[in-house]
C-alpha cells in the first residue's frame, strides 16, 4: 500500500501530542497491513466527506483517508471528533 499524506494532514500531525501522535503510528502500522481491522472502525463518510472514508486513533481521535486507486491513499486529515465533522 502507498501511502500519501496531504497538506492538510502534514499540518495537523505537527500538532499532535506526543500521546495522539503515537497511537497514530500504531494504527497506520495495523492499516497498512489491515486496513479493515475492527479495531479501526474502517467506515465511508456522508456529507461533506462523502468519498472519503475514516479511521479510529483512539476514542475520540479520527483519521480522514481518500482511496486514490487500488494501491494508494492520501491522508488528508487527522483531529478530534468535533474538529473534524463539528459534533
Amino acid at each position: 500500500m502507498n501511502i500519501r499524506w496531504g497538506r492538510r494532514f502534514k499540518k495537523d500531525i505537527r500538532k499532535l501530542s506526543p500521546k495522539v501522535f503515537s497511537a497514530y503510528l500504531e494504527r497506520i502500522e495495523i492499516f497498512a497491513r489491515y486496513p479493515f481491522d475492527p479495531v479501526l472502525d474502517n467506515h465511508p463518510l456522508k456529507g461533506v466527506w462523502r468519498g472519503y472514508r475514516s479511521i479510529n486513533i483512539t476514542v475520540d481521535w479520527r483519521l480522514i483517508y481518500e482511496q486514490l486507486d487500488v494501491d494508494t491513499i492520501r491522508l488528508t486529515r487527522i483531529g478530534t471528533h468535533h474538529q473534524l465533522f463539528g459534533s
